[in-house]
């Protein structure tokens, strides 16, 4: 929905900062120790760099994140874009490792790396295997204190920049969220944001980027966090042997960000959105206010489903109503949204927002939504060391953006939080004199035009046209393949009604999972005529059980506490101890939903509104000309609701498609966590085990299709000023095909290894095409495609395609080199254990072998292939599969120029 468009990049996750003094006095039986300053290795260089190593054996990964304590509140006035062009550039290249050398260890890591840039900090995060830390750190040593920063380097970069500037002034969303900015927090650096502006970076030269590199890049203004499973002796003396040469330095007096609340103010905005939406802005406090714990639980009982805000949907008087809290280092805002129909009345959507609001800051909020906030938010944390790269985006938050010592400080501060604070500051938060009101109106952009044959994560960095040499320290780490090794099974057995459950113990923190996947197919399930049954089916799970009303059940979720969801996918997280009563919960409405009566005429009628605006919605009509261009006429996947097929659903018709398509003889559920085999059936079987299948098994499998054939179409989107080009083809072969490995490989070399990839390197780095590029297989049990997407300037979108082809078809001509192919291995091989880095992942890709019919150790069999093969064997599947004459091209954007 819109808030989580746009908060995406503004708000990091949830920690708060706190006084000194309830720090000390915090409860520690509810810290959990991967959150605790005493269950740490820390260290504070004498260069002034601040390091935290925080043990982790959730799998044999490392993430490290090296944070500097600068971002564009710290920019030259004039040019707010300079952090974030400086972070480009951080991949372009430093004293000891060229870009090329930078780009070639980055690929044979295997690993994930990134960065972003906001207005307090700047970020720098990698994760790979854990023995590979030695190199993570040299690379960051090097960038710290030698940084290439070249003018010809920048003049590249500055194209791929403004790429990323134009793809951001495409989305609705960055538009409100940078004008809103501007109002909430003018006078101060907080006003521009942190992205930049293209006709500041064509005023930016490299010597005004190494003027701010030289200022603030410094040992003394970073923070280095490393989680995983290293040791953290030897860790902490890796980092001494890397960093503890380069200098401190002497860091300029920060500006100051006081804003003053505005006065209140009208927008409106024009947007691609299938519905619309009211807004409400609001000040409120910064990550480092004092204040901050209560203006967090006040943002949760405003976003609770059991708060007046959410009870507007019900009502029937939003299609979606919540509150989203953005707090950055020194201020904050928060966001009240009510979503109403394309042509609905955005004025009565306004007032009923104002109305719950005004409300709420004249009477407060119920206590008991203020407890159970609080309770949700410490146990919450608890569930942190689950993920390797997520627990060390916790510590660089807590240390980077709210100056605290631990993330586990927070929870004295919420224990402290009383319902009369929380009202005090809703009385002085909610202020409709200093509330930023904004109407964003869905607009058609058009129907597809047919002719015959973002917001996404950053994208920099370069990458090699030939073989590189590497230092003699990266070489000796990463020039060698390891054999794979066999990954640990999990443990699988299957109940007597035919549910299937997977089970990996995992004790890293007290905490369950469980997810769990019923294999439906509603392009086949649906009843003619009836379209739109399963979306319906689907969102009434949300309103309560044969046992417990809506609000009952949420209570009873609150209590425990635990987060739940239920449908045709369906999960609980929940703490060890809660686990018997969560999984009750779970079971109660999986298998006993109410599908009340006055629910379901209120969401059929919310569904057939907002369905009427999602079918000339410029995303729809993309995503619906991408399949009329593979599939054939009449294809099920072809079929989609409309406003008369969906209000002609009954309350029957929907207990007649759960009763037919939920059934535990198509059910699998994975438990991840803190438990043992036996414990887990146990419970599993005693909450699921009563499930019965009604009738024979339902056919979920789409029938195989022909092979696509080249045609053209364009969707306009008058919001966009960027395309996103999609070149797409039907295969003839499925996952089961062991060809299919050799394509994931050779598609590594193609397009799928980003800045190693010839896709980007043609596209990208040496013609300034496109901003982003990426090439993907698609695969279920029936079918499979091959896709190449790309951004670009509407005049580039045919030149851009030229090149991929070319790209494309070289990989029939000729086997992929053999420093590409080792890149390739090195990359897919290394990566792997990655995937078991966080427990939703491990999760996520035992279902994902479920739903495709593969066997769990399905990865350890692509690991052989991709070890032993020959690029000559890569080459011929690329031959025998790939079809680039047949590419259909499809285009969401302003008119291409072909």
């Amino acid at each position: 929905m819109l808030g989580a468009a746009i908060l995406a990049g503004t708000a990091l996750s949830t920690v708060a900062s706190l006084p000194v003094a309830f720090a000390q006095q915090m409860p520690s039986a509810l810290v959990p120790a991967a959150l605790s300053s005493a269950q740490v290795v820390r260290a504070t260089l004498p260069n002034g760099l601040r390091v935290v190593i925080v043990p982790n054996r959730l799998a044999p990964v490392v993430t490290t994140e090296i944070n500097y304590l600068v971002g564009s509140a710290e920019a030259p006035e004039g040019f707010p874009g300079t952090a974030h062009a400086l972070e480009h550039m951080m991949f372009r290249g430093s004293a000891g490792l060229d870009k090329d050398q930078l780009a070639a260890v980055g690929t044979r890591l295997g690993g994930s790396y990134n960065a972003d840039t906001t207005e307090d900090v700047t970020q720098y995060f990698y994760t790979a295997q854990a023995q590979d830390l030695p190199v993570l750190l040299k690379i960051e040593a090097l960038r710290m204190k030698g940084l290439t920063l070249s003018e010809a380097d920048w003049s590249k970069e500055r194209g791929a920049i403004e790429q990323e500037v134009s793809r951001d002034l495409s989305s609705p969303a960055y538009l409100y969220l940078q004008q809103l900015q501007s109002i909430l927090f003018a006078g101060t650096p907080y006003a521009h944001d942190a992205l930049g502006t293209r006709p500041s970076f064509e005023k930016t030269d490299a010597a005004r980027l190494r003027d701010f590199y030289e200022k603030w890049y410094a040992p003394n203004n970073a923070v280095l966090v490393i989680v995983g499973d290293v040791n953290p002796v030897t860790a902490l003396e890796h980092v001494r042997e890397t960093f503890g040469a380069i200098p401190r330095k002497t860091l300029p007096a920060r500006p100051k960000v006081k804003p003053v609340p505005p006065p209140a103010k009208t927008l409106s905005f024009p947007t691609d959105y299938p519905v619309g939406f009211a807004t409400l802005a609001y000040p409120m406090p910064g990550r480092t206010a004092e204040n901050f714990a209560v203006a967090d639980i006040l943002s949760d009982v405003l976003g609770s489903q059991r708060g007046a805000l959410y009870d507007l949907v019900p009502q029937g008087k939003a299609l979606f109503a919540g509150f989203e809290y953005a707090p950055k280092k020194e201020a904050g805002f928060g966001l009240a949204l009510a979503a109403f129909p394309k042509g609905g009345d955005s004025a009565k959507a306004l007032s009923d927002l104002r109305g719950v609001l005004e409300k709420i800051r004249k009477e407060g909020v119920p206590a008991e939504l203020v407890e159970a906030a609080k309770k949700r938010e410490i146990a919450q944390l608890q569930f942190s060391a689950n993920s390797v790269s997520g627990l060390a985006a916790q510590w660089s938050t807590a240390l980077a953006f709210h100056n605290l010592d631990a993330p586990g400080d927070i929870v004295a501060a919420y224990q402290a939080v009383t319902p009369e604070a929380v009202n005090h500051l809703a009385a002085t938060l909610l202020d409709p004199a200093h509330a930023v009101t904004a109407v964003l109106t869905p607009e058609a952009s058009g129907k597809a035009v047919a002719g015959k044959g973002f917001g996404g994560a950053e994208s920099f960095a370069s990458t090699p046209d030939k073989p590189v040499k590497l230092p003699d320290w990266a070489e000796k780490a990463l020039s060698r393949l390891e054999e794979p090794k066999p990954t640990p099974q999990p443990v699988v057995s299957t109940l007597p009604n035919g549910l299937k459950l997977i089970v990996w113990p995992s004790h890293v923190s007290h905490t369950i999972q469980l997810s769990g996947e019923i294999r439906q197919n509603s392009a086949l399930q649906e009843p003619q005529g009836k379209e739109g049954v399963e979306d319906l089916t689907q969102s009434l799970f949300s309103y309560g059980t044969t046992t417990h009303d809506r609000l009952g059940f949420q209570k009873a979720l609150d209590d425990i506490p635990a987060w739940e969801r239920a449908g045709g996918s369906f999960s609980l997280q929940v703490l060890t101890p809660d686990f018997e009563k969560g999984i009750a919960l779970l079971a109660e409405n999986e298998l006993h939903p109410a599908f009340p009566e006055k629910a379901f005429q209120i969401v059929r009628m919310q569904a057939a509104q907002g369905q009427a605006g999602m079918l000339v919605s410029p995303g729809f009509l993309f995503g619906q000309a991408v399949k009329t261009a593979l599939l054939p006429q009449k294809d099920p996947e072809l079929r989609h609701a409309t406003p008369q097929s969906i209000m002609s659903v009954s309350r029957d018709d929907v207990m007649s498609y759960y009763q037919a398509a939920w059934r535990p003889d198509l059910t699998t559920i994975v438990v991840t966590g803190d438990i043992t085999p036996e414990k887990a059936r146990t419970v599993v079987e005693q909450a699921f085990g009563g499930w019965k299948a009604n009738g024979p098994k339902p056919v979920v499998d789409l029938p195989s299709v022909p092979l696509s054939k080249a045609s053209r179409a364009n969707v306009p989107d008058k919001n966009s000023v960027q395309d996103t080009v999609v070149l797409a083809e039907t295969l003839g072969l499925t996952p089961s095909h062991p060809d299919h490995f050799l394509l994931q490989l050779g598609n590594e070399v193609l397009g799928g290894g980003l800045f190693s990839s010839r896709l980007y390197r043609d596209l990208r780095v040496k013609t300034g095409y496109v901003y982003s590029v990426g090439s993907s297989f698609d695969w279920s049990r029936t079918r499979g495609a091959y896709t190449i997407e790309y951004g670009s300037d509407p005049d580039k979108v045919g030149k851009a395609r030229v090149a991929a082809l070319k790209d494309l078809k070289d990989m029939q001509t000729a086997p992929p080199t053999e420093d590409e192919l080792s890149l390739a291995k090195a990359s897919l091989l290394r990566s792997l254990p990655l995937r078991r880095a966080s427990l939703s992942s491990i999760a996520s890709q035992y279902l994902g072998l479920e739903e495709l019919g593969l066997p769990l150790d399905n990865t350890d069999r692509a690991a052989q292939v991709y070890y032993k093969a020959t690029g000559a064997e890569v080459q011929a599947a690329f031959q025998k599969w790939i079809r680039p004459d047949d590419l259909a091209q499809i285009v969401k954007g302003p008119a291409p120029t072909w």
